[in-house]
């Protein structure tokens, strides 16, 4: 189950990086091509070194923060803070590229859908979402068996594509009649092309990093479990590029990032893809295998977004804890899953992918920056790690140095110094080579959010520390507040109010009284009389309101009295309608709500809400009659019934209202 939920996106990465390879080699010409072979070779190594490298990360640190724990704890906390900001703007961009790949590769089989390519990138994005949702378990199940088919259907077509080359009967692609328009091009901007050829290979190691990032989801034992998940994702991701190239090189796949420049194509038509090319060439055209190959490779390009959902809830988490993002990105939802971080991931993806309209060509010159700012970053701080180790263990006598558990533990950290010390010489090398060849090309925007992201993470933690500093708690703190009053606020003499006036006088205060903003003499007066009428149990107050405010006067009449009478804590009741319309709240004015937000910047003033629940709030319960999930658990599975009971136990009967139709005969 790990594998398809934490390495879904670079296993599925294989299926447009050969693509974007030869689309910019093609970019020179036809010759070009020949280079495709020892660039695919740099891109194996590349990934092989990085592999390994990131098992010792998941040694050293198991406990899921990747690259950013690495980072800040051994580079300090601007590199940390620059290494998950990267890291977050990657997780965007994945689910970005591999929703439009997918939906590229379904347009590749079923050209009629193209108007609808946007609605469609938007459409699974919201499917996936709603899925990650329901439960990192429920979500693995669900990924599991088309990633898996995906993996054996690709793996089957290259071992059937070797098979033909090696009897003489090559696969064609479909494409392979057309040549490719080029202009001449200088030797400087032949190293630059080839470069640039890599770079775009290079998104063969998108999601690499996502294993070290969620270690803790894995069962016991973690650390061998993450290793040996990430190892299987390297070999097979080797496996499956290598023979996609080599199969689109001996068939002749030709993609041109303008279809117009193929000499021949009808560009009014969408391009295949190459995966939809190679699968045409080695099976045929319409054939079963064909179809199954198109669909399980668009399926598992969808839920290759599943890793993002996995890795930036997990690293917003973090960082929540860290004090570096909201705390409510370290708020788990009914499924024990980092619902707000996904919700956040998934608004994000739609925006970039309706801004490109879904356009893998444009979206991947995004793509791969961040992940190497990180690869890059946390090379180097598991450098500084196994340094750090190696000095600890000079300190020790010779004795203690001679002993077999600290050679052991030298010759580990020593491997691991060299693992990683390749490891950051080359992410930096190809991070360079991608900044140079992809910054005009759109990556700019990657730099320009990197930066930004990293400041606000900053602006966070600075103000989470503030707030900290602000509350924590000292010994000059003194209880010393006396009297204890209560304030109901009545605007009319109404039920609502009624209710507050039970509560206020249950509460026991020392003090109690109902408070009238006069606005108008004949209201207040009026108000008076039928206080008076009522025999309501508490005095009333009228306070003149010239102009028509209503918390002010409350402010002031509340300082004025802590001033007469000492550091008196004051509760005011303010009644409030629960309704179960939305319109109905429009029709209300809120002006409860208002007025105890001004209030609370009065000090000593406590607000109590009292709610007062109309006819229609029924409507709310009689929503909650289907048990929704993670009711029954926390114990809200009641009927309907139930919660009307409840309900109306809510209402006191207050004081004694004299009732003119109950004590008339003729009116009962």
């Amino acid at each position: 189950m790990a594998l398809p939920i934490f390495a879904s996106d670079a296993l599925s990465s294989v299926a447009y990086a050969p693509q974007e390879l030869l689309l910019i080699l093609l970019t020179g010409g036809l010759a070009f091509l020949a280079f495709a072979p020892w660039i695919a070779a740099a891109v194996v190594v590349l990934l092989i070194v990085v592999v390994v490298s990131y098992r010792q990360l998941i040694k050293a640190y198991p406990s899921g923060g990747g690259d950013y724990e690495v980072a800040r704890k051994n580079l300090g906390e601007i590199p940390g803070v620059v290494v998950a900001s990267a890291l977050l703007v990657d997780y965007v961009l994945t689910v970005s590229v591999s929703v439009a790949s997918g939906v590229d590769n379904i347009i590749s089989a079923l050209p009629g859908l193209n108007p609808w390519r946007v609605e469609l990138a938007v459409g699974f994005v919201i499917l996936i979402v709603v899925v990650n949702l329901r439960g990192v378990r429920e979500a693995s199940r669900a990924f599991a068996i088309p990633t898996y088919v995906f993996i054996g259907s690709v793996g089957v077509m290259i071992v059937v594509g070797l098979f033909q080359i090696a009897t003489g009967n090559p696969p064609v692609a479909s494409s392979a009649q057309y040549a490719v328009q080029t202009e001449s091009i200088t030797q400087a901007a032949v190293i630059l092309l080839i470069l640039r050829a890599f770079s775009s290979g290079c998104s063969a190691l998108t999601g690499v990093e996502a294993v070290s990032n969620g270690v803790q989801a894995f069962r016991q034992p973690k650390v061998r479990n993450a290793q040996t998940t990430l190892a299987a994702m390297g070999g097979i991701a080797i496996l499956l590029f290598s023979g996609l190239t080599a199969i689109a090189l001996v068939s002749g796949v030709h993609y041109a990032e303008n279809p117009c420049d193929l000499i021949g194509f009808d560009c009014s038509q969408p391009q295949p893809s190459l995966m939809a090319q190679v699968s045409s060439a080695v099976f045929g055209m319409g054939s079963i295998p064909f179809f199954v190959i198109q669909a399980a490779t668009a399926i598992v390009l969808l839920l290759a977004a599943n890793t993002a959902f996995n890795g930036f809830p997990l690293l917003g988490s973090v960082l929540a804890r860290d004090g570096y993002a909201p705390k409510a990105l370290n708020t788990r939802g009914d499924r024990l899953v980092y619902s707000n971080g996904m919700i956040i991931l998934g608004l994000i993806a739609i925006a970039v992918l309706i801004v490109y309209q879904a356009n893998l060509t444009n979206l991947i010159q995004l793509y791969i920056i961040g992940v190497f700012v990180s690869f890059t970053i946390g090379q180097i701080g598991m450098i500084r790690h196994w340094r750090r180790g190696l000095r600890g263990l000079r300190t020790l006598s010779p004795e203690q140095r001679a002993t077999k558990a600290a050679r052991t533990e030298a010759f580990g950290l020593r491997k691991g110094l060299v693992i990683n010390s390749l490891g950051a010489s080359m992410t930096a090398s190809v991070l360079i080579i991608v900044t140079i060849t992809k910054f005009t090309h759109g990556a700019w925007l990657v730099f320009l959010a990197i930066p930004l992201l990293s400041f606000l993470m900053v602006g966070v933690h600075r103000y989470y520390r503030d707030v900290e500093h602000e509350i924590e708690m000292d010994d000059r703190i003194h209880f010393g507040s006396t009297g204890d009053v209560a304030l109901i606020l009545v605007n009319k003499l109404q039920k609502p109010v009624v209710k507050a006036v039970d509560y206020a006088l249950a509460a026991k205060h020392d003090k109690t009284f109902a408070v009238h903003i006069s606005v108008t003499k004949e209201d207040a007066a009026a108000l008076e009389a039928e206080w008076r009428s009522h025999r309501m149990p508490i005095p009333l107050k009228i306070i003149e309101s010239p102009y028509r405010t209503y918390a002010g006067p409350i402010a002031e009449f509340v300082k004025k009295y802590r001033q007469e009478h000492g550091s008196a804590v004051v509760t005011v009741y303010l009644p409030q309608y629960i309704v179960g319309h939305w319109w109905e709240s429009l029709l209300h004015n809120r002006r409860a709500r208002r007025i105890a937000q001004q209030l609370m910047l009065v000090h000593g003033v406590s607000i109590t809400l009292v709610p007062w629940l109309l006819d229609s709030s029924e409507l709310i319960y009689g929503r909650r009659s289907r048990v929704l999930p993670g009711d029954e658990r926390a114990g809200r599975g009641a009927a309907p019934e139930v919660h009307r009971t409840a309900r109306r136990a809510t209402r006191p009967a207050g004081p004694p209202i004299r009732d003119a139709a109950a004590s008339d005969p003729a009116k009962r």
